[in-house]
């Protein structure tokens, strides 16, 4: 599991910048960006088997993690936010 883990931090900055590029190249609705970023996590897991010797379901994983990370990484930081919660 470890290696997942270290896995999916190391592909969060590559979905979180091709979350973006998405997101400037085609509108989209905001509450699709999370399902987006999961899916391009899933894609990028996927075709990274040359990069790391884990099976395909643990590249999937670390790709899913990474998605949803990198979503709520981008929300936490850079997304700028008024207002309060409630």
């Amino acid at each position: 599991m470890e290696e997942v883990l270290i896995f999916a931090t190391t592909l969060g900055a590559i979905i979180a910048a091709l979350v973006q590029l998405v997101k400037k190249t085609v509108n989209v609705p905001n509450n699709l960006i999370p399902i987006i970023a999961f899916v391009i996590g899933l894609a990028v897991g996927a075709v990274a088997y040359p990069f790391t010797d884990l099976d395909l379901v643990h590249r999937l994983w670390s790709g899913g993690i990474a998605g949803l990370a990198a979503t709520g990484l981008y929300e936490a930081v850079i997304a700028k936010r008024s207002g309060t919660s409630k």
